[in-house]
């Protein structure tokens, strides 16, 4: 069965009314935590694309001059 994520908020909140200041703050340690974990296994991800760093930095030496604006591409958007 899969709690939604609604459901999953709602608890956290209710559970987070019960803690005290000491444990709110391991709590808030814990999340910024799993945070920096998600998004550095995010970067891993990101970077074991072969060759995307390379084109990634080739792509921000082009001169913004030489971009389209997106608006004149597509003026339906």
């Amino acid at each position: 069965m899969t709690i939604s994520t609604t459901e999953l908020q709602r608890q956290l909140n209710e559970s987070l009314q019960q803690l005290s200041p000491e444990r709110l703050q391991v709590l808030a340690d814990f999340a910024a935590y799993l945070a920096n974990a998600e998004s550095e296994a995010a970067t891993q991800e990101l970077l074991a694309i072969p060759g995307l760093l390379e084109r990634v930095k080739q792509n921000q030496a082009i001169p913004k001059t030489e971009y389209t604006p997106w608006r004149t591409v597509r003026s339906d958007v």
